[in-house]
């Protein structure tokens, strides 16, 4: 754990485990500070780890290096339902590779200069922005209907 990382990252329930440098990006290895999940199914809480697969996901840029989280995706076994679920996360949407805050960065950034630019600038597929666009905008407009 490192309180200055944990401050900079600011993700609710999450601390820093580790970090590993690389060339050109830095992984910061997350851990996530709650037991168990409320089973989005019936409600109860359930703390019985069913299994754990860490992805990577891309995060903002910290002093001009690209940061990578490795995070894990935790299910967990309902033993009230019987059901597994799988541990949402408020700072990231279901089987994407990208938090939140990075997509909104990114639609930003492609506002300003053509999705050339960006791929380049951000080393990401010109497909991969186009769909970041998207759903940024399919949750802009969701947003604005709730209203």
């Amino acid at each position: 754990m490192d309180f200055h990382l944990d401050s900079l990252l600011n993700l609710p329930n999450v601390t820093v485990f580790t970090h590993r440098q690389k060339s050109d990006y830095i992984i910061l290895q997350l851990e996530l500070l709650n037991d168990g999940i409320v089973c989005p199914h019936c409600q109860k809480y359930s703390d019985e780890l069913n299994q754990n697969r860490p992805i990577l996901v891309r995060d903002l840029s910290i002093s001009g290096q690209s940061i990578y989280l490795q995070v894990p995706r935790r299910q967990f076994y309902c033993k009230y339902c019987r059901k597994y679920s799988t541990e949402s996360l408020t700072w990231m949407e279901m089987g994407r590779h990208h938090t939140l805050r990075y997509e909104e960065y990114i639609y930003e950034k492609a506002k300003d200069m053509t999705v050339k630019q960006v791929s380049r600038n951000e080393g990401i597929s010109i497909d991969t922005i186009e769909l970041i666009v998207q759903r940024v905008n399919q949750r802009k407009k969701l947003e604005i209907q709730k209203v």
